[in-house]
């Protein structure tokens, strides 16, 4: 459990045990829905002021975003088990390792409404998946990739865990992109979500590959690991980096000219369309969910034409 989590019970068991010594009984809790993430990310606040706008429009439920601090599938079982022993109502979860998560989440999915958000979990009894589609956004990426390497040139990708769903789509995506072109993809590096780990390999693909031409992290804490990387080794400009999310550090990169570009998502409504549409299934309403259970918010490419833009508008969300 985490401190969070503490915290909050500890009001609730000491009102309940006054309410019991006084002989009166205890005011109906509010029923608890919850957003587990897969990492401990700045995405994910972006996600948790969404949360707050639905926290605002429905005060008679608790919302809550819980971090799995260690980004792992074995961090998430333990949240997951936590959640369901406090009854919560409703859960929205980014899956680390879906294929070998689908037991688990049906357990939760028989005992409360359970969506799926950021990285789906197809196969599970989840409700619905919120988020983006990883394969166009994949595809996206890549023809971003293409742009900055008109003539080919070796490339290297770098995510947390081939195990979750939305970095296989976007691997995915972006082989589907550079197909038939001169871009050459020498390997998919994975780092377990160990920062120290993500950025030795970062540094050793600049070594091992001299002729390096780009490189690109695909989960939002990668890319501003690959611009101190590139930029530690003397490479700024002569190594491009393409990026997902929307890191001030990769935002920044891309204002100075060290990154080309990066693939952005909305967390924020991630946030907001979890919470409301569990809510909106509470009451018996899934009018919400499409006729293939997946309600897609789009991507959109960020670059020095609309960086200061985007900063500025990210900027004044986090602030509220």
């Amino acid at each position: 459990m985490n401190g969070s989590m503490k915290k909050l019970l500890v009001p609730l068991l000491a009102t309940a045990a006054l309410a019991m010594a006084s002989g009166v009984a205890p005011a109906q809790q509010k029923k608890t829905i919850a957003l587990v993430t897969n990492v401990a990310a700045d995405f994910w606040i972006i996600a948790g002021r969404g949360l707050e706008k639905a926290q605002k429009e429905h005060p008679e439920y608790n919302i809550e975003l819980i971090v799995t601090n260690d980004g792992t599938a074995a961090g998430q079982r333990r949240e997951l088990d936590d959640l369901l022993v406090r009854g919560v109502a409703g859960i929205s979860i980014s899956v680390d390792d879906a294929p070998h998560a689908t037991e688990q989440l049906n357990k939760v999915a028989a005992k409360t409404v359970l969506i799926t958000t950021d990285s789906d979990a197809p196969q599970s009894n989840r409700l619905a998946y919120i988020g983006t589609d990883n394969v166009a956004a994949g595809r996206q990426a890549g023809e971003e990739i293409k742009k900055a390497l008109p003539n080919g040139g070796k490339i290297a990708l770098f995510v947390g865990t081939m195990d979750a769903d939305n970095a296989r789509e976007r691997v995915q995506g972006i082989k589907d992109a550079i197909a038939g072109t001169k871009v050459e993809l020498v390997d998919v590096f994975t780092d377990q979500v160990d920062f120290a780990k993500a950025k030795a390999n970062m540094e050793n693909v600049l070594v091992k590959y001299p002729d390096i031409a780009l490189l690109s992290g695909l989960w939002s804490y990668e890319t501003p690991l690959i611009y101190d990387a590139v930029k530690a080794a003397g490479k700024a400009g002569k190594v491009k980096i393409v990026g997902f999310d929307e890191d001030q550090r990769t935002l920044r990169g891309i204002s100075d000219g060290t990154i080309e570009s990066t693939v952005v998502q909305q967390p924020y409504e991630f946030g907001y369309l979890s919470a409301t549409n569990i809510i909106k299934t509470l009451n018996g309403d899934k009018s919400w969910i499409p006729a293939d259970s997946k309600l897609i918010v789009p991507t959109q490419v960020i670059s020095k034409s609309n960086v200061a833009e985007f900063t500025a508008n990210l900027k004044a969300l986090l602030k509220k």
